[in-house]
């Protein structure tokens, strides 16, 4: 059974250990997560009483590259900072794990750190105050002034709210993935969902990804990020429907579609987050794309081809969910580094996504990778899923929902 230990997972483990084999770049920023015991009220000039506050770095660089690390997995982290009290407390936030992790770090004289503080009451999702800072003059500069050596996977995270990074249709976005592709790297990235009234929600999506998605291998962007940016209309009509709950009406052939877009822009893995129903996976039907993923390529593209599945989530305890697609992107990348199939990494994704809810920060919920091994071989129950198309099954034996497309 794809639940049980893998026969890769330590022999890779302790041979990868001592130096960095993935990058993780993009945004970072300094969290402000105050905790509530209900519901936070706004109401002017009124006082309401909360908890102590959590801080903790955040965003891609910070959830993802760092999960990666709690897991076991060497990273490099690669991000933008300013020399103020935010930068200098997220530099040693990283210092704190190893200081190695910081080392990456491009520290900015004469700009303002980023911050976000995290509204995250218990039994809810949450929602961002967020100011972008240096994440908004984070370029191709910072990526290319590092060492590739050593590298097999780079993953760049929130492109979608770092302004140069999207600005003049993706130019900057479009130089990093082809310097990573040159570098014989896999590419994976990943989105933020935008501010409707930013200036990035008044660019051109679609051109911008028909540029650079060629050069980008994994893409696991969550549904709302998806429908934001590719189909705005559809994305506030939704939100009317069903508020807080749109997640949990999953429309199978609505992810069908989006996949299909993804991947006819040249993407070779197409996942779409779906916050507690799980996470969607589509992949290319062309073996010689799957062949061309870089360094972290599936060692069995037959295993790989034309793939669609659907993980549910495993069941846990939520206390808050701030950092749950990162993390889940930690997972998956790790199922890549570990060369498992494409049934086990996509387990593995929802899995850490799923030790992440059990904490209210992103991080203090991440186990090592063999403590994750041994919880899935435990049985580890899964939630049932309902589904608008009847032709799903789940698989007992490999623990997930499928369909095989017959596309190789």
């Amino acid at each position: 059974s794809y639940c049980q230990l893998s026969r890769f997972s330590e022999v890779i483990y302790m041979k990868q250990k001592s130096w960095p084999i993935v990058a993780v770049a993009g945004h970072i920023c300094l969290d402000i997560i105050p905790v509530f015991e209900g519901s936070p009220v706004i109401e002017p000039g009124k006082l309401f009483s909360i908890g102590p506050a959590i801080t903790s770095t955040g965003g891609a660089v910070s959830n993802t590259g760092l999960a990666l690390h709690r897991l076991g997995f060497p990273a490099r982290l690669i991000g933008k900072v300013g020399d103020d009290l935010l930068g200098r407390a997220i530099l040693n936030e990283l210092e704190q794990y190893d200081p190695a992790l910081a080392e990456g770090m491009t520290l900015a004289a004469e700009e303002k750190s980023s911050y976000t503080i995290v509204v995250n009451p218990p039994e809810a999702d949450r929602c961002f105050w967020h100011y972008s800072g240096t994440n908004d003059t984070f370029g191709s500069e910072q990526v290319e002034s590092q060492s590739m050596e050593g590298l097999r996977l780079f993953h760049l995270g929130y492109p979608s709210i770092m302004r140069k990074l999207y600005e003049n249709e993706g130019a900057e976005l479009l130089r990093i993935v082809r310097h990573v592709k040159e570098q014989g790297l896999t590419m994976s990235l990943d989105l933020a969902e935008i501010d409707p009234s930013s200036p990035a929600a008044q660019q051109d999506w679609k051109r911008i990804f028909s540029k650079v998605l060629p050069y980008v291998d994994v893409f696991l962007p969550s549904l709302e990020e998806l429908l934001a940016l590719l189909r705005p209309e559809l994305f506030n009509d939704m939100k009317h429907r069903y508020g807080h709950d749109l997640l949990a009406n999953i429309d199978a052939e609505l992810l069908y579609d989006l996949a299909e877009e993804l991947l006819a822009w040249g993407v070779a893995v197409a996942g779409i987050k779906l916050g507690s129903s799980g996470l969607y996976i589509r992949t290319s039907g062309s073996k010689e794309r799957l062949r061309q993923m870089g360094a972290s390529s599936p060692q069995n593209v037959d295993d790989w081809c034309g793939r669609e599945l659907l993980a549910p989530c495993f069941e846990v305890n939520v206390k808050g969910t701030t950092g749950a697609g990162d993390c889940t992107i930690a997972g998956f990348i790790g199922g890549l580094l570990q060369e498992l199939s494409l049934e086990e990494t996509i387990l593995r994704a929802v899995a850490v996504g799923a030790c992440n809810v059990e904490a209210a920060d992103a991080l203090s919920g991440i186990p090592e990778w063999s403590a994750l091994e041994a919880r899935l071989a435990a049985g580890w129950k899964q939630r049932t899923l309902l589904l608008s198309s009847m032709d799903w099954k789940y698989d007992e034996l490999i623990c997930l929902y499928r369909r095989r497309l017959n596309l190789c």
